[in-house]
């Protein structure tokens, strides 16, 4: 360790209360460029997951459901809620030019009371035709699916008996998906005989609000892939043009509700960290200025002593730089540890998915804001410098005699 460097983490250890004003200022700086670049790149991630999961071109729906029931909610986000529509949509829509595969999906919505085990939105697939949940599934469980068997959202919680039960009806938990950072890590999903004795089971105790129906003639969603080459909106169209009692939407469009929101609140974080990081430099340039205006004798004898201008430049900046490593570092940790420990109120809070980036990416912004916080300590030691070069070393000196 070189004499400046010495010289300059002895003088911040001695003087306690200076060094740690300048180094909380530099503390909310760093967490406020980490964690508000950190909440934006979870949103961007919990959204890109979600797109990945819903896995179809459109969704068709009962007509009833728009009206009836927020469809975003329990498509996108797993809200528990459940609609009906006849069996036969699904031919129907098949037939429509530019339809290239289809296939059903089946909700139920448990109930916390005696019985079931926790309240859940329940999707029932059809392996055979199924698109979107089984590749979802794969990543987790390379088995089949056995009637009586679920699969869990990440934030399902069951016991060492991995067993579930839904309206009397046990049911075992043959897997857990990863997280996606949305409420549909709160569903489950199981083939449709399994949903559909789930209804009947509903029905059964009174507790589903359509009790008149046989489960073996509905559905609730048809999802649709469409050829390559046709215009997925044309397509989307067409079906609810010659498919009765339906409303189809393009999935894109089911995104841009909660995209829109993303961008309104990425944009709203970006201006609040610009905001921070202005007015964190211009307070610690200020505080910088009145701490060497406080050491001018300081700075003077150590001319007198031989010590060159340049040098005392060097020491400034070494200080500067400490500081701001030191409260990058720990701005980081703060920031970090915040939104790990709160993710989900977070997410609950604002209302979009919200997913962990991978450790890459988070050394990466690491990495990013220790950059930026040595480079705002380079710009306030610079303005300190200057100063520092311009001492009159014999007027401070005589200053007070």
């Amino acid at each position: 360790m070189d004499f400046i460097t010495k010289f300059s983490l002895l003088n911040l250890t001695r003087r306690a209360g200076r060094t740690t004003s300048v180094l909380l200022f530099s503390v909310l700086f760093s967490a406020a460029v980490f964690g508000g670049t950190l909440l934006i790149s979870c949103m961007q991630q919990g959204l890109q997951v979600l797109e990945s999961r819903l896995g179809a071109d459109i969704v068709v729906v009962p007509a009833t459901a728009k009206t009836k029931f927020n469809v975003n909610s329990i498509l996108l986000q797993g809200t528990p809620g459940y609609f009906y529509m006849g069996r036969n949509v699904l031919d129907d829509v098949a037939k429509i030019e530019g339809v290239e595969s289809v296939t059903p999906q089946l909700f139920l919505a448990s109930m916390t009371a005696d019985c079931c085990s926790a309240s859940l939105q329940i999707v029932g697939f059809e392996p055979g035709s199924d698109f979107v949940i089984q590749p979802w599934i794969r990543e987790s469980f390379s088995g089949m699916l056995g009637d009586g068997d679920i699969v869990a959202g990440s934030n399902v919680r069951f016991t060492d008996t991995r067993m579930l039960q839904f309206y009397g009806v046990n049911c075992h938990v043959a897997a857990q998906l990863a997280k996606t950072g949305s409420t549909l890590d709160n569903a489950i999903y199981a083939n449709e005989a399994t949903v559909k004795r789930l209804i009947a089971a509903s029905q059964e105790k009174g507790m589903n609000q359509y009790n008149s129906f046989d489960p073996d003639k509905v559905i609730s969603t048809v999802l649709v892939k469409v050829k390559e080459g046709y215009d997925i909106e044309k397509v989307a169209g067409e079906i609810n043009l010659h498919v009765r009692k339906v409303k189809a939407v393009a999935s894109k469009n089911l995104i841009s509700e909660v995209s829109a929101g993303l961008t309104g609140m990425a944009d709203m974080i970006g201006v609040c960290i610009g905001i921070i990081w202005v007015l964190c430099i211009l307070i610690m340039i200020a505080v910088f200025t009145m701490l060497m205006n406080e050491r001018k004798r300081e700075f003077a004898v150590l001319r007198v002593l031989g010590t060159s201008r340049s040098m005392l430049s060097r020491m400034v900046m070494t200080e500067a730089v400490m500081l701001n490593l030191a409260g990058g570092v720990v701005g980081i940790v703060l920031a970090f540890l915040i939104v790990l420990l709160f993710n989900t109120a977070i997410s609950n809070l604002l209302k979009v998915p919200f997913l962990m980036p991978s450790a890459a990416v988070l050394a990466l912004l690491a990495l990013l804001t220790l950059a930026a916080a040595v480079l705002a300590g380079g710009i306030i030691s610079a303005v300190s410098a200057k100063r520092i070069s311009n001492m009159d070393t014999g007027l401070i000196l005589r200053e007070g005699e």
